[in-house]
C-alpha cells in the first residue's frame, strides 16, 4: 500500500509534538531540581542571531498547524505568541495536537498536487502539496524541534536521542 499525504504528515507531526511535550517536561523538572529560573532556560539560544527556546517551540507548533491546514486547503489559524512558561508551551502543543486530531484522512489525502503558497521572509514561494511538505515544511518543523533539543542539551537537561525520536514502535 503506498504512503499517503495523511500518513506522511499528521501522525508524524503528532508523534513529534508529543515528544516535544515530554522534552519540555524534562526541562521543567531540570529547572526545578537545580533551582534555575525557568525564564532563563526559555530565553536561551544557541547563538545570538537564533531564536530563543520559547520561539523555537512556538515556531515548531506554527509549522505543525500550517502543514495540516495548508494541506487541507485551509488558511492556518493565527495564534498569539503569549506563552511565558513551560506550562504555557505545553498548552500550545496540546492546542496543535487538537487541531491535528480534528482533521480526517480525506482532508489531507490527495493534497500532493494542491497548490500551496507561503511567504517566508517576504519572499513568495509556491509549491505543490508534496514539495511543500517534504522540501519546505517538514524540514523547517524538524529544524525547530532540533534547535529546542539542542538548546536544552546545551543547558544541561538530561536528554538523549530516544527523547527526541521517541519509541520507534509506537504511533
Amino acid at each position: 500500500m503506498p504512503i499517503t499525504m495523511y500518513d506522511a504528515s499528521i501522525p508524524v507531526l503528532q508523534r513529534m509534538l508529543r515528544n516535544l511535550s515530554a522534552i519540555l517536561d524534562k526541562a521543567a523538572a531540570h529547572s526545578s531540581a537545580r533551582k534555575i529560573d525557568p525564564a532563563v532556560l526559555l530565553s536561551m539560544r544557541l547563538s545570538p542571531d537564533m531564536f530563543p527556546l520559547m520561539r523555537q517551540v512556538q515556531t515548531a507548533t506554527d509549522f505543525a498547524k500550517a502543514i495540516a491546514s495548508r494541506l487541507a486547503g485551509r488558511e492556518p489559524p493565527k495564534w498569539d505568541d503569549a506563552e511565558k512558561t513551560f506550562d504555557d508551551l505545553k498548552l500550545r502543543i496540546d492546542r496543535s495536537l487538537k487541531l491535528l486530531s480534528e482533521l480526517d484522512r480525506q482532508d489531507i489525502d490527495g493534497s500532493e498536487t494542491r497548490e500551496v503558497t507561503v511567504s517566508p521572509g517576504g519572499r513568495q514561494l509556491t509549491f505543490n502539496g508534496a514539495d511543500y511538505l517534504f522540501r519546505f515544511a517538514l524540514p523547517n518543523f524538524y529544524f525547530h524541534l532540533t534547535m529546542t533539543y539542542g538548546i536544552l542539551r546545551h543547558a544541561g537537561v538530561e536528554l538523549g536521542k530516544r527523547d527526541f525520536i521517541g519509541d520507534p514502535t509506537s504511533r
